[in-house]
């Protein structure tokens, strides 16, 4: 069988290739697609810090009840939360003390998760400062806010 290249009207050659009217189409289309897409994925990572927190505050607490179950009282806010690495020699002293955690982490923006024992909220309060680092306002992440 032979095989013949037909060159059409209109080409060079056989040359196949986009004109610019194509390409230019192309890229007002991506730039549409970047203007609606890039926000949405740009504010994913706040809220997987923010679910980070919420999880981290609930394994937090978890420990904290654990310790309740244990010695009958939470850690008190002196205590805080190092009670439930590092056993408290500060009264009142656990009667039944274990390790609860192998050590508290930072909240994902680099600050320490704040504990108060009586707390505003309920028996304790345990919280993140939130995105702005700073307590007491609306975007703290606690316990009675999950």
């Amino acid at each position: 069988m032979i095989k013949t290249n037909f060159i059409f009207p209109g080409t060079h050659s056989g040359m196949k290739g986009f004109t610019l009217i194509e390409i230019m189409v192309v890229v007002v289309i991506l730039g549409i697609l970047a203007a609606v897409v890039v926000p949405r994925v740009m504010d994913r990572p706040e809220q997987a810090r923010i679910t980070a927190t919420k999880n981290n505050v609930r394994a937090i607490q978890s420990a904290l009840d654990m310790y309740k179950l244990d010695n009958h009282r939470y850690p008190t806010t002196d205590q805080g939360l190092e009670a439930l690495v590092v056993q408290p020699n500060s009264d009142p002293e656990p009667s039944n003390w274990s390790r609860y955690m192998d050590n508290i982490p930072a909240d994902p923006w680099g600050s320490n998760y704040l504990y108060l024992e009586p707390g505003k909220h309920g028996d304790i309060d345990l919280f993140s400062p939130g995105p702005n680092g700073r307590a007491g306002d609306e975007d703290d992440i606690g316990t009675w806010n999950l």
